[in-house]
């Protein structure tokens, strides 16, 4: 059961790890690029990634302290 858990953690880690990648390359996609510029802060899309990845990341790592 243990080593399940451990599995599980680790992937829910790689997940984060993904989803923070594809917020960080659409943040350099033109459409942001040009709402950052003109709002100065990037698009909820964006945002809402970094956000995902943050909360699946922080699960992963509690499964692994736990």
């Amino acid at each position: 059961m243990k080593k399940n858990k451990m599995f599980f953690a680790l992937a829910l880690i790689v997940i984060a790890i993904g989803v923070a990648y594809t917020g960080y390359s659409e943040s350099k996609g033109a459409i942001s690029v040009v709402s950052n510029a003109i709002n100065g802060r990037p698009t909820d899309s964006v945002m809402i990634k970094y956000v995902a990845a943050a909360v699946i990341a922080l699960g992963g790592l509690f499964l692994l302290k736990k």
